[in-house]
């Protein structure tokens, strides 16, 4: 199959990698309700057409946090990325850089930052935060001396969410000789991922933890409940001073929902926030990003960047995002999907496809230039979720 969609990339995925590989990509917590709503709200958004316009030229750029993006989208941090494919984050950033847009790596990545910026570019950097805060201030200092351009502290994730798919696929909770005789069998039933991933693109472990972690040569899924047990629940926005005591450059902030939090991040001098539910990975039952997303902007947007990630699947989501105030939409299950389909290759065709499609909304609605993108680009009825305010 030729992939066309995001979503042909999404089954290309459970073709080609284990299962419990695509369904970590794939699933939410819980009863997946708020992973549902990020999809169907986006959807009700209706674009308002406009004709008769001329629309010969086109700017889809963006100016943000001091970098020039070639369409406003970019690359969500995603965990474990290096075992949808060899080396996968290298691959995906590879991809990215290519098509102008960033790359943010996350902490819990199997290629480390030093190995994405000498095999690709200097990523936009995740941090979550660990009780170990000496190893901490190392990984920050790695992080800028890599050259990384910005900082993307993840704040809701004090603790993982329950993710039902994980368990039932064996992912976490498997353990002893049927947890890994069962995961062999898995990888075993996929050749194309056992030879490219398993065989040859080790080393599988946490590349940018790797020194923290307490017990050496165990699976990768491993790594994930050493992880989980030491990430700092007690982390407030007073923490955000000792981050500044380690990192000079500009602080976005990643999983905002509520306006008030979005005002403390404002109070606290970050220089941006990402409204976002974490894909629907962490609280189950809480409202969309794109719900969330109008208020925010609102109150907030004309002092620091306000960014969208949550739902994005095509190049109309992306121009509705901006519509309703993000400067750029981030990706993490498109670009995830495409990893896990092909590689490379993959991801850039899905960036090529989302910015072909966002081109097509553009014509279309009569908007000539990202910069200029509004509300008057949306047809808000009464059912739209953009009015839920």
């Amino acid at each position: 199959m030729r992939a066309a969609s995001v979503a042909d990339f999404r089954e290309l995925a459970r073709r080609r990698l284990p299962n419990i590989f695509f369904e970590y990509i794939d699933g939410g917590s819980y009863a997946e309700v708020t992973l549902a709503r990020n999809v169907a709200d986006l959807e009700a958004i209706a674009l308002r057409q406009r004709v008769m316009r001329d629309m010969t030229a086109l700017d889809m750029s963006v100016e943000t946090l001091g970098q020039t993006l070639a369409m406003p989208v970019g690359l969500s941090p995603v965990g474990m990325a290096g075992m949808y494919a060899r080396r996968g984050e290298v691959q995906a950033a590879r991809a990215a850089a290519a098509a102008g847009a960033p790359f943010c790596l996350s902490t819990v990545s199997v290629c480390s930052v030093e190995e994405v910026a000498r095999g690709a570019t200097a990523p936009w950097f995740q941090l979550y935060m660990l009780k170990d805060r000496g190893y901490m201030t190392e990984l920050l200092g790695r992080a800028k001396a890599a050259g990384c351009p910005v900082l993307v502290f993840t704040v809701d994730l004090p603790v993982p969410g329950s993710r039902y798919r994980d368990i039932r696929s064996g992912f976490t909770g498997a353990s002893g000789v049927s947890g890994a005789l069962r995961q062999g069998l898995d990888g075993l039933a996929h050749p194309a991922w056992m030879w490219d991933v398993w065989a040859n693109g080790r080393p599988h472990s946490l590349g940018n933890v790797e020194g923290a972690l307490a017990q050496k040569g165990r699976r990768v899924t491993d790594f994930l409940g050493w992880v989980a047990r030491n990430f700092d629940r007690s982390v407030t926005w007073a923490d955000l001073d000792w981050v500044r005591r380690s990192w000079d450059g500009p602080i976005v902030i990643k999983g905002v929902l509520d306006v008030e939090d979005a005002r403390e991040a404002v109070r606290c001098c970050a220089q941006g926030v990402v409204v976002s539910n974490h894909g629907g990975r962490q609280l189950d039952g809480v409202k969309s990003s794109i719900s969330a997303l109008p208020r925010i902007a609102d109150a907030v947007g004309g002092e620091l960047e306000v960014f969208m990630d949550g739902g994005v699947r095509s190049g109309l989501d992306v121009l509705k995002a901006a519509a309703l105030g993000a400067k750029a939409c981030f990706v993490g299950r498109a670009w995830a999907w495409a990893l896990g389909a092909g590689g490379e290759a993959a991801v850039a065709q899905m960036l090529a496809i989302l910015r072909s499609e966002l081109a097509v909304a553009m014509i279309l609605t009569g908007c000539t230039a990202m910069r200029d993108a509004g509300r008057a680009l949306l047809d808000l009825d009464e059912a739209s979720p953009a009015r839920r305010r």
